[in-house]
């Protein structure tokens, strides 16, 4: 089966752990969509003979969002699947209405930090799980393939509606947080929700803990108003608004799934991502003692410096994904773990990053400190991290991964090395980090360092030695 044509010119539909992501209409159709969850539901049924086939499905707000899901839940329907569909729904929730219901697993209609030009699929397991990488290799192979079931093979499925998927997702927040604490301790936020699957749920997370709240692109059209990855060229009216809003004490921007958050402190200064988990692992660290937590390889190393003050905590780190975090978390029993682009996973909720969860635990913090956001962001370790794209395209596409990272590997075999996921080297004075995408067609490379002149530096050495520049 061809799941899609297209030019020379258009980025591929990329398939990975996290799912199928491609163009709206153009490598992601209602079509693919429907193959690849056939795919996925085949593979269920195939591992679970016998039993009946439920499946929870959400989106994230896009326009393009409703056809393919549609779709999806048309061809699940087609292999005899119990369709559950929540509407507009953060992935997050998707996860946690997969437990509630006992479902075999679930889709959501996303393409996270992306473009509103692009759409995906991501799939779940049934403990709200992304799929380990042995089972999304399996997926993938049936939608290539077009090894799925045909329908009609057996009785059709149906498709019912459930709308109280956020207020169930809220309720398991609040009951994790000292709600009277927060509540004691009034705060104002800035919640940018990009027009997209958070505006309800942040709504209600928020005045359930009696916070005041200034809601920017609060409304759930799925028209983004900026580029939705949250970064700080993209957040300019959140950091105004903070700024103009007196009585505010931080801002939150979700993206459009609403499994990270990046945060403004009460200036409307940009504190970003990377901080999301250090904070929220402070007052997990305060409020229960030293742990196991878990970052993947790309993650800043404040969470080891934070660590530190925790005598008997230990970071473990994984390879980038979600999947590959959550499965660190299961092995070493750790209460939380996430990723520096903003993600917090609390197993007690869920096992899928979650931004009303962090957004809940940044809020205890600043209720338990009684000082401003700004304050204890000065007094947590500091360093400067420089993200990079590299388009394939441009640099002789995938083929030059191996030999790249080989070169890596071969140059730095003195220093300390991690290669579960393309190449991390650790130096004295900081890290670079050269892995491909999972979900964009580019090679990501990260470095960090105690300053932005000295992380540059990795950089400009790790691509040198690998050929990159």
């Amino acid at each position: 089966m061809q799941p899609m044509t297209r030019s020379d010119s258009t980025p591929p539909l990329m398939l990975s752990v996290s799912g199928a992501r491609g163009l709206v209409d153009s490598t992601m159709t209602p079509e693919v969509a429907g193959a690849f969850a056939a795919a996925f539901g085949s593979e269920l049924l195939e591992a679970t003979p016998g039993k009946p086939l439920r499946l929870v499905i959400g989106r994230d707000g896009r326009d393009s969002g409703a056809k393919i899901s549609a779709a999806v839940c048309s061809s699940l329907a087609g292999i005899g699947a119990e369709v559950v569909d929540i509407g507009v729904a953060t992935t997050p929730t998707v996860g946690i209405m997969i437990r509630k219901t006992g479902s075999t697993g679930g889709i959501v209609i996303t393409a996270s930090h992306n473009p509103i030009e692009w759409n995906g699929i991501k799939c779940l397991d049934h403990d709200g799980l992304a799929p380990p990488p042995a089972l999304a290799d399996r997926i993938i192979r049936r939608f290539k393939t077009g090894d799925a079931l045909e329908p009609g093979t057996s009785p059709r499925g149906t498709v019912s509606r459930d709308d109280s998927a956020t207020r169930h997702h809220i309720d398991l927040v609040l009951e994790e947080l000292d709600v009277e604490m927060i509540r004691a301790n009034p705060t104002t936020v800035v919640l940018d929700s990009i027009n997209a699957s958070g505006c309800v749920g942040g709504k209600m997370l928020l005045d359930d803990l009696g916070c005041g709240l200034v809601h920017l692109n609060g409304e759930q059209t799925g028209l983004f108003a900026h580029t939705p990855e949250p970064t700080r060229e993209n957040l300019v009216d959140l950091a105004r608004l903070v700024g103009e809003t007196t009585e505010a004490r931080c801002g939150f921007a979700q993206d459009p799934d609403a499994d990270r958050l990046a945060i403004v402190d009460e200036d409307g200064a940009y504190i970003g991502e990377e901080f999301t988990l250090v904070l929220a692992v402070l007052r997990h660290l305060q409020k229960n003692g030293p742990c196991d937590l878990v970052a993947n390889l790309s993650t800043s190393r404040m969470i080891d410096d934070l660590a530190a003050r925790f005598p008997g905590t230990k970071v473990h780190r994984s390879a980038v994904g979600e999947a590959n975090v959550v499965a660190k978390m299961r092995e070493t029993k750790a209460p939380l773990g996430g990723e520096g682009n903003g993600g917090v996973i609390l197993p007690k909720i869920g096992w899928i990053r979650d931004s009303f969860v962090a957004m809940g635990l940044v809020l205890e913090l600043l209720a338990a400190e009684k000082r401003a956001l700004s304050s204890i962001v000065e007094e947590l370790p500091r360093y400067a991290m420089i993200k990079e794209k590299l388009d394939l395209s441009t640099i002789g596409g995938r083929a030059v991964i191996d030999s790249a990272l080989e070169a890596l590997k071969t140059t730095f075999a003195a220093e300390r090395l991690n290669d579960s996921d393309g190449v991390r080297i650790d130096f004295d004075e900081g890290w670079v980090h050269v892995r491909a995408s999972n979900t964009e067609p580019i090679l990501r490379v990260i470095a960090e360092a105690g300053t932005e002149e000295d992380a540059r530096s990795l950089i400009e050495r790790a691509s040198k030695a690998a050929g990159l520049s």
